[in-house]
């Protein structure tokens, strides 16, 4: 059973949220609800008291045993279900604005979040209202589109609450992906490595570690225990993953290894380097204007060494080529022992690295390849999620480890 918080706020289509908690309630899950004070004109907090059970929260200052009411309510919550979402209470979510329960509870939320806007056509089409609807998908937060048709202030078009049953299926769907790692244990690693010249200066590359922290959240989101452990960036990592911070190649390698046996998926988006100075000077070299040599050896492949240790655990490698994407990416799957591999393509004007945008292929040990187009990278974290879990199995049969 999971927990659900249903979000009620001002529409004259309030009254079907009764009808949202009861779906929720007939698949077998806990529902609390919480109401905006302009709700609370259209429809009585009695009503989905005596529904969920449970008192309804409109207060942000009331308190009960000490306890800050929006956090505890958002630790004890699997998913976030706003229906109907007005446009004040869409762009309050957008743009980080917290001066109500829900408002508050919906900052300090930790699981998935689908919103069911209602409202009238020309609100809805409005350009400040689509800004704020594309910020909150930019962030994960999944929507069920208004039907159309005649509204109740007389108008017609687009704004009318999506069909129940739809909100409900699209909840419960949410729910089934919200537990589909739990109880498994994950390693993300993301980021850059540095190889240190001097103590001034290293020999790294491009990368922001945006993708491995998207993935890490995403898995957190699923349900895993998340170990992050990440070369230098200058993102926060989520608050619900264990994070480990490293700098070169060997420390990465060490981290990854400590907590190998135990896990149940290793994703590998870090960008290490390849090869780190046969000597680190002790001292900043100067600058002397003469030409300057830096001798370069190999540094460990941690992907490869893991391919020969794997047992039970599901291996996922990334690799970013500038031409033959798929042959390199292919002849990598095969030659470090990986369940998938997720290629980018760079060079010239694309440069996924500093981008919050990818597209990926992605090939696994059993032939299948698919395409993600360019898209948010916290979108294609929860859709390269969704393909590893449902393939694994498959995956993990051919090459005897189911």
């Amino acid at each position: 059973m999971s927990r659900v918080t249903l979000g009620v706020t001002s529409s004259i289509s309030s009254y079907k949220a009764a009808e949202i908690l009861r779906g929720l309630q007939k698949s077998g899950h806990e529902v609390r609800v919480a109401m905006t004070r302009n709700a609370t004109r259209f429809i009585r907090p009695i009503l989905f008291q005596s529904l969920s059970g449970h008192p309804v929260y409109l207060d942000e200052f009331r308190a009960k045993k000490g306890e800050v009411m929006h956090v505890e309510l958002a630790r004890e919550t699997n998913l976030v279900v706003v229906a109907p979402a007005s446009a004040n209470t869409i762009g309050k979510f957008a743009n980080g604005i917290a001066d109500d329960f829900l408002s508050t509870f919906f900052l300090a939320r930790r699981c998935p979040a689908l919103l069911a806007p209602a409202m009238n056509v020309y609100m809805y089409r409005n350009s400040a209202v689509q800004q704020n609807i594309e910020r909150l998908k930019e962030l994960g937060v999944e929507f069920v589109e208004p039907d159309e048709g005649y509204l109740a202030c007389g108008d017609e078009g687009a704004g009318r609450l999506a069909d129940v049953d739809e909100i409900v299926a699209k909840a419960l769907s949410m729910l089934a992906g919200a537990n589909s790692l739990a109880g498994k244990q994950v390693i993300v690693t993301a980021g850059p490595t540095w190889e240190s010249l001097d103590p001034v200066r290293v020999l790294t590359n491009r990368s922001s570690g945006k993708m491995g922290y998207a993935l890490a959240e995403e898995a957190a989101s699923r349900g895993a225990r998340v170990t992050l452990i990440s070369g230098p960036t200058q993102i926060l990592p989520p608050l619900n993953v264990s994070f480990v911070r490293v700098e070169s190649a060997e420390q990465m390698k060490q981290a990854v290894l400590n907590s190998f046996d135990s896990a149940d998926y290793v994703i590998k988006s870090a960008a290490v380097s390849d090869f780190k100075p046969t000597q680190s000077l002790p001292h900043k070299k100067k600058k002397t204007g003469e030409s300057e040599t830096v001798e370069l050896q190999p540094t460990e492949d941690i992907l490869a060494a893991l391919g020969k240790k794997k047992q039970r655990q599901v291996l996922v490698g990334f690799c970013a080529e500038t031409e033959n994407l798929e042959a390199n990416a292919k002849s990598k799957l095969e030659q470090k022992n990986l369940d998938f591999i997720v290629a980018n393509l760079v060079g010239g004007e694309r440069n996924p690295f500093q981008s919050d945008e990818n597209e990926v292929l992605v090939l696994d040990r059993v032939g299948h390849k698919e395409v993600f187009v360019l898209q948010k990278k916290k979108q294609l974290a929860s859709r390269l999620w969704k393909l590893i879990i449902e393939r694994s199995s498959q995956v993990q049969s051919v090459s005897g480890r189911a």
